[in-house]
């Protein structure tokens, strides 16, 4: 079989083209390709879909793992390209916008498994978009800008932990696979990126509302450079007196940062706050 950048070259040779307005390179590491694979839940009896197939290098990784496999790619051009080169494998290409993808319409209420290289200009609203749908997916394996992943996987006292990392660890056990360096791809990106695994389940005890909890995780980090009691005063609109009462018995103090405070620590402040 031809390895991924000999796949690519043929393919580019014929006229497929990466479209720099969308950010859209092409990946060329077997060796990565290889990591996305082994860092995924494929079984028959688990769903898969893999979002922004675009050539399908991947794709044609995934096809013989799984009786069945959906594939959501929005370029026309892609899609041609995807079913002449893969119609020999069990692939449903579905020709749609992925953040309006309802994963039900794909396989009901089984619960699956998502792999993709997102698109880098709209990876946190796809990555919330299927978090939002928990009901039927098990986890993803996805490839992200470095920062992105950094981003997601932080912890409190870390400079990149926020309300991304915050919204993402409440839906899912993070892990990190692996970086990927430019030279992967072609044509060569000028940032590196990184392979992160979800698994999809609840943050153990948590008991607040969502809503209520992320009006206070986004008012605390409203004005990030401020202290906890100033944000909170400015992002929930209350005077400075009552927020540091109402921190005081929470047993929190309103000159921390809010990158300072875990899970934990924001759904006190929401039960004190809201």
């Amino acid at each position: 079989m031809e390895t991924s950048a000999e796949y690519t070259q043929r393919l580019v040779k014929y006229g497929a083209r990466a479209h720099k307005s969308m950010g859209q390179v092409f990946l060329i590491s077997d060796e990565v390709i290889e990591s996305i694979v082994s860092a995924s839940t494929l079984e028959p009896d688990v769903p898969l879909v893999e979002i922004g197939p675009g050539l399908g290098v991947l794709t044609r990784a995934l096809a013989p793992k799984v009786p069945k496999m959906w594939a959501v790619e929005l370029d026309n051009h892609k899609i041609s390209i995807l079913k002449k080169e893969l119609k020999e494998h069990p692939i449903e290409i579905v020709h749609q916008d992925a953040l309006k993808l309802d994963l039900k319409d794909l396989w009901g209420d089984r619960m699956g498994y998502l792999v993709g290289n997102l698109p880098y200009y709209i990876t946190s609203p796809l990555i919330m978009h299927f978090l939002d749908q928990a009901n039927q997916l098990r986890g993803m394996t996805i490839m992200v800008q470095k920062e992105v992943a950094d981003r997601i996987a932080a912890g409190p006292g870390s400079k990149t932990y926020g309300i991304l990392s915050i919204a993402v660890q409440i839906s899912a056990k993070v892990t990190k696979v692996r970086d990927v360096s430019p030279s992967s791809f072609w044509p060569v990106p000028k940032v590196t990126s990184a392979v992160i695994r979800l698994d999809l389940r609840p943050y153990p005890g948590f008991n607040v509302n969502k809503r209520d909890f992320f009006q206070v995780v986004k008012a605390a980090f409203s004005q990030r450079r401020k202290t906890l009691g100033n944000s909170l005063a400015g992002g929930l609109g209350l005077k400075k007196e009552e927020v540091i009462e109402r921190m005081q018995v929470a047993g929190i103090s309103d000159g921390r940062r809010a990158e300072s405070l875990s899970i934990e620590e924001f759904q006190v402040l929401t039960k004190a706050f809201l």
